[in-house]
């Protein structure tokens, strides 16, 4: 149900509402854990992969709209996670499935959201909402629902007015650092899968977890690779003590503008000659270093089908996307990179997104680096962009020719 003016105050405990910063509310029913949660709200335009989506770091603090109306049909597994916890701040469907029917189901998505404390909300018209969010852009929300919806002093309904008032009092997006509290405490490997089980690896790497999902190592381990997860406080002397072949920027939430720690770690990994593969947030930093900008998109890019073409090859693939920010660099020439009067020499945008130009990519001439915006690893589907694990095999193998030549 959606609210309008005259019956701003026609809920009850029992019911969950969401309020936007703008002051738009939707009235519905609780999902998930009862209580109260904030977030920037964001849509994902994905039909399937909804574990995989609840599972992402890079939505922390974010509340996720799921534009695909029937969500839980085929619950929840131990399998499909990208981490070990959910990390979205807030969920919001249309219609839950009263039932999982999947034979690798172990449980329902409603008790996991519970089980991880997430603030739901369904029977809305997540339609009209996202149509909103698309003109207004996305923005602060909250959901309440059950004791969060009662003044703890009368016992009373707390107005809508009380509600707006702490969704506005929440930081926004724009201007957070994140990436830190979604990365991993402890160093963790990766050994090569596959194929190449129990063999020596072929090439080693050192992840640097920015909010990083399972299934990238896993890909990197499926193609001869020995992985080392690395903290994001992890410094260049601890990197080059692994002796790796190749360097890996996960992707992340939060602002690229607030990371300038690890913005100038891979400056000295470019500086040092590692070969480098950014994606997602990785990208938006290997942006930063090479020194152009970064800048907020009104809506992002969420969800499994955006896209994207390749314009080293001209192919066009669909892919997967979670972002809110940019990078700003000019498409269609090749220019020298900003940072240092060109200390990394020339680079060009090597993928843009069809829908709306926005760069999706990045890659240097002069040396062994690349960078994607999107979701190569893209657990539940499409596996378009796979090759792109390949590419950075191959730049990795060119990179260990050109030592044993040298």
């Amino acid at each position: 149900m959606n609210l309008t003016d005259a019956a701003l105050n026609s809920y009850t405990p029992e019911d969950a509402v969401l309020i936007l910063e703008d002051g738009q509310t939707y009235i519905g029913d609780p999902y998930g854990a009862r209580g109260a949660t904030f977030g920037e709200i964001v849509f994902s335009t994905g039909m399937t992969g909804y574990q995989e989506t609840l599972t992402d770091p890079s939505y922390d603090r974010q509340i996720v709209i799921q534009t695909f109306p029937h969500i839980g049909d085929t619950g929840v597994n131990d399998e499909d996670p990208e981490s070990s916890r959910i990390w979205v701040s807030g969920y919001v469907v249309r219609q839950p499935s009263p039932i999982a029917s999947n034979w690798r189901s172990t449980r329902t998505l409603d008790d996991e959201l519970d089980r991880y404390d997430i603030v739901g909300i369904s029977g809305i018209d997540t339609r009209k909402l996202v149509r909103h969010l698309r003109s207004a852009g996305v923005m602060r929300a909250g959901i309440f629902s059950g004791d969060a919806l009662l003044d703890p002093e009368t016992g009373a309904v707390r107005p809508i007015n009380v509600l707006l008032a702490q969704v506005r009092d929440t930081p926004k997006m724009q201007g957070r650092r994140l990436y830190d509290e979604v990365s991993t405490d402890q160093p963790y490997t990766v050994e090569p899968s596959g194929e190449y089980e129990g063999k020596d690896p072929l090439f080693t790497v050192v992840a640097v977890d920015l909010g990083l999902k399972m299934m990238t190592p896993r890909l990197m381990s499926q193609r001869g690779c020995r992985v080392h997860v690395v903290p994001s406080n992890v410094t260049l002397e601890q990197i080059e003590a692994l002796h790796p072949d190749g360097v890996f920027f996960s992707n992340g939430p939060g602002d690229p503008e607030q990371a300038g720690p690890v913005v100038e770690l891979l400056r000295e990994v470019l500086a040092a000659g590692h070969p480098f593969f950014g994606i997602c947030f990785g990208n938006q930093l290997f942006g930063r270093a090479l020194g152009f900008g970064t800048y907020k998109l009104r809506f992002g890019h969420r969800g499994s089908n955006q896209p994207v073409k390749d314009m080293t090859t001209g192919k066009v693939e669909i892919t997967t996307h979670n972002h809110g920010f940019a990078v700003d660099a000019p498409i269609g020439e090749t220019v020298m990179s900003p940072y240092g009067d060109g200390k990394f020499g020339r680079v060009f945008v090597s993928h843009i997104d069809l829908n709306d130009d926005v760069v999706e990519g990045l890659q240097c001439v002069d040396i062994p680096a690349f960078s994607v915006q999107y979701h190569p690893e893209a657990a539940g589907g499409p596996h378009d962009a796979a090759y792109l694990f390949d590419r950075f095999a191959e730049l990795m193998g060119s990179e260990q020719g050109g030592h044993r030549n040298a």
